[in-house]
């Protein structure tokens, strides 16, 4: 019978956020994966748990995946941990699980801090709807720039919170590229240290923080998690009025029968826009063929 696969979340900061669940299941299975040996090792000691460690990192992520997946298939129990959060969220371990599904092995959630999921209930931003981007490829290499271009295109058209994490040294060249794209208005809220003892969040918008930045006094320390205001309801009104400004009412009604809209609801949405009534719109579609 084939073992299990733990996921098993880990403190970001606090130790006494660790569960009680968490220290039991380590005490229980047979290996522990951890991202760095060096830093979980400090976690297991202080909670007194001496159990086989090996690591599981994003440079042996494939190798390393099928040597657990192995053990697994062998009935021993496996727990994954990462540096700090929940396992699988911006590391390795999507692998890993992907292939237990592949193999029939059962995986287990372990439930414990997420930072990102902290960040935005403490934000000040909407958390209704959000999307996660984890670390923007900031690298230079051209795959690199194509998936930032990508991903870029994608945010200035996102109406949901974003969530993004940022390394101090890096902080700054996001938070200008972020204006850049997004216009520095933008509201974010920038949340440091997490359940530390430095903790903090501020609700700021990407100019100001761009400024604050600016001064040496105020480099970046520690780690951050930047929550960002989707596009607005009002944004998104005034692209769609500056799209067809320019246009006669002729013009606004084939835009959309262009783009397969019927004619009856293309003089609706055209009445709606321009703020006349359906029949003088009407009047007009009844000569487009």
């Amino acid at each position: 019978m084939a073992g299990i696969l733990y996921l098993v979340a880990t403190p970001i900061g606090n130790l006494e956020d660790m569960t009680y669940r968490a220290v039991k299941v380590l005490n229980e299975v047979d290996i522990i994966a951890a991202e760095d040996t060096r830093n979980s090792i400090k976690l297991l000691n202080h909670f007194e748990i001496k159990k086989s460690l090996t690591s599981y990192h994003e440079f042996n992520r494939y190798d390393k995946a099928e040597y657990l997946v192995e053990k697994l298939e062998q009935g021993e129990n496996v727990a994954v941990i990462t540096d700090a959060g929940t396992p699988g969220i911006s590391d390795p371990g999507e692998v890993l699980v992907e292939m237990c599904y592949d193999r029939g092995i059962r995986v287990v959630p372990v439930p414990g801090a997420v930072a990102a999921v902290n960040a935005l209930v403490a934000s000040g931003q909407k958390t209704r709807r959000f999307a996660f981007e984890a670390f923007l490829p900031l690298e230079k290499d051209k795959k690199s720039k194509k998936d930032l271009e990508r991903i870029l295109g994608e945010l200035k058209a996102e109406t949901r919170t974003v969530v993004i994490y940022e390394a101090p040294h890096r902080l700054v060249s996001t938070l200008e590229l972020l204006k850049k794209e997004l216009g520095e208005r933008r509201s974010l809220t920038i949340c440091k240290e997490l359940t530390k003892k430095h903790e903090t969040f501020w609700k700021t918008t990407l100019g100001e923080a761009c400024q604050f930045y600016q001064s040496e006094e105020n480099a970046p320390r520690g780690e951050y998690v930047l929550v960002i205001a989707g596009k607005s309801e009002e944004e998104l009104e005034q692209e769609k009025r500056l799209s067809w400004e320019g246009l006669s009412v002729e013009e606004h009604l084939r835009s959309y029968m262009d783009q397969g809209v019927d004619k009856k609801e293309a003089v609706k949405l055209v009445a709606k826009e321009r703020g006349i009534k359906k029949q003088d719109v009407y009047l007009i579609a009844v000569n487009i063929n």
